[in-house]
């Protein structure tokens, strides 16, 4: 068991702490909730009815697509731009793909390779790019459950107002889509531009997504 622990420790940190931050946000979401629907005349609602309603779910899903879609476009881009200095970027003249011997497939296979990067065809060619897939699908399936539950939320807040519902497409082609959409964006592409340049000038001991120390500015592709 200790084992296992110190094994997959990054992973259950930061599985602990994304439960802990969901279980917050439900809470204090619950508490401002109330707070509106006070203000409004409304009855107030328990914490099981807000974190099951679709104000609660929006409000994570949007986080989540926003967050997945980051790490998509990272992963792909990264594949065909360098920047110089950084230990986020490969070195200049190693862009592309890269031959089968460098990523040890088929033929230049190691013993303890993945199944599926031996083997030749399909399966080489799904297993070569599972990740971006993984986080690509992950990212569409959030942003429809956002695009569902921002719908039911968005109807709930117009029919509250008197006003008509609106469709699945006539909410997605809208402002208040958009502006929940995109200001997720914008924060994700600053977090990730401020990395990789920050990463280039500035240090943190023993981190891989540092430079060593003593490296240079203009070291790249370097960590430790």
């Amino acid at each position: 068991m200790r084992r296992l622990v110190r094994d997959n420790a990054l992973a259950m940190c930061f599985l602990l702490l994304f439960l802990l931050s969901l279980a917050g946000q439900s809470v204090a979401g619950t508490a401002a909730y109330n707070e509106d629907q006070v203000a409004e005349g409304g009855a107030p609602v328990t914490w099981l009815q807000y974190v099951t309603s679709s104000t609660f779910a929006v409000d994570v899903a949007e986080n989540w697509q926003s967050e997945y879609l980051q790490f998509f476009l990272y992963i792909l881009i990264t594949v065909w731009l360098i920047q110089r200095g950084s230990p986020e970027s490969k070195e200049s003249g190693e862009e592309g793909l890269e031959s089968d011997a460098e990523q040890k497939i088929g033929p230049f296979a190691g013993s303890r390779s993945p199944a599926w990067a031996v083997a030749g065809g399909w399966r080489r060619t799904l297993f070569s790019h599972s990740l971006g897939i993984a986080m690509g699908l992950i990212f569409l399936l959030s942003w429809l459950a956002q695009s569902v539950a921002g719908l039911a939320a968005y109807d709930e807040e117009r029919l509250a107002r008197l006003e008509d519902p609106v469709g699945w497409l006539g909410y997605v082609t809208s402002a208040e889509f958009w502006n929940r959409t995109l200001q997720n964006w914008q924060s994700e592409f600053l977090a990730v531009a401020s990395m990789v340049l920050l990463a280039i000038f500035l240090r943190e001991r023993g981190s891989p997504q540092s430079k060593k120390v003593g490296d240079p500015h203009s070291a790249t592709a370097s960590s430790g």
